[in-house]
């Protein structure tokens, strides 16, 4: 089955379901790549405990919370798996600290998607080389921006099928799997902090805010680094997957 075709395959009511439709549907390698989010968290536990043949990936800023080490350390002693990390090219993030300072990104948002372009795009370009899909903890609710989130879809910047097994589930229903299930996670959700990422670019929510309003918070707009949206900066949607299969 070519890669695009297999989209339709990919199915299910539950998120183990869908995660095992995709390992029967691409017969290739699959990458999962976490932030240590705990939408992300519950996708390992899934993994792990169905035994599914997926690599595991994770994007190595060099900025990253103490917590998220932390995290990422009891998780592969939790699963018994490995967690492959890449990080920035040292020539370019040196490069950039030098002309810009060690936290230029403050100072502008190009300079900030520039930061992202090398410490996770960049990265991210790398871990999924050779990969025929990428699994995400993309869920359609975390903002007005990721309404369109669909279950799979074709990536075409990557040149593969992207799939978000939790897509239509809610935070509560990832906290309520997550508690039920003794899943391990940040206690920086505890904290406030609904979605997780570089340490001087992620603040804890306000009351009333949506998961994403505690990145990059300097800044109005869409709160994307780059990872999940296309050159013209739009999320892949299932529509784009049905173009081009």
């Amino acid at each position: 089955m070519s890669t695009p075709a297999a989209i339709d395959a990919i199915a299910g009511a539950t998120p183990v379901e869908r995660l095992r439709a995709l390992r029967a549907a691409v017969p290739g390698r699959i990458v999962f790549t976490t932030s240590f989010g705990i939408e992300d968290q519950a996708i390992t536990h899934l993994i792990a405990t169905a035994g599914l043949d997926f690599e595991l990936a994770t994007l190595d800023t060099g900025r990253l919370f103490p917590e998220t080490y932390e995290l990422w350390d009891r998780t592969e002693a939790r699963y018994g798996r490995r967690i492959r990390a890449f990080q920035p090219d040292r020539d370019a993030l040196e490069a950039y600290v030098g002309s810009n300072g060690v936290n230029g990104f403050y100072n502008s948002i190009e300079l900030r998607q520039a930061c992202c372009a090398i410490r996770k795009v960049e990265p991210l370009g790398r871990a999924l080389a050779g990969a025929e899909a990428w699994v995400t903890g993309l869920r359609a609710d975390q903002s007005g921006d990721r309404g369109a989130v669909a279950l799979a879809a074709w990536d075409a910047e990557y040149r593969l099928v992207k799939v978000a097994p939790l897509f239509d589930l809610s935070r509560d229903q990832v906290v309520a799997f997550a508690e039920a299930e003794h899943v391990p996670i940040s206690p920086l959700h505890a904290k406030g902090f609904t979605s997780i990422g570089c340490a001087p670019c992620t603040r804890a929510i306000a009351p009333g805010e949506d998961e994403r309003a505690g990145r990059w918070w300097w800044e109005q707009g869409a709160k994307e680094c780059g990872l999940h949206v296309d050159g013209s900066g739009r999320l892949v949607r299932d529509d784009d997957a049905r173009a081009a299969a």
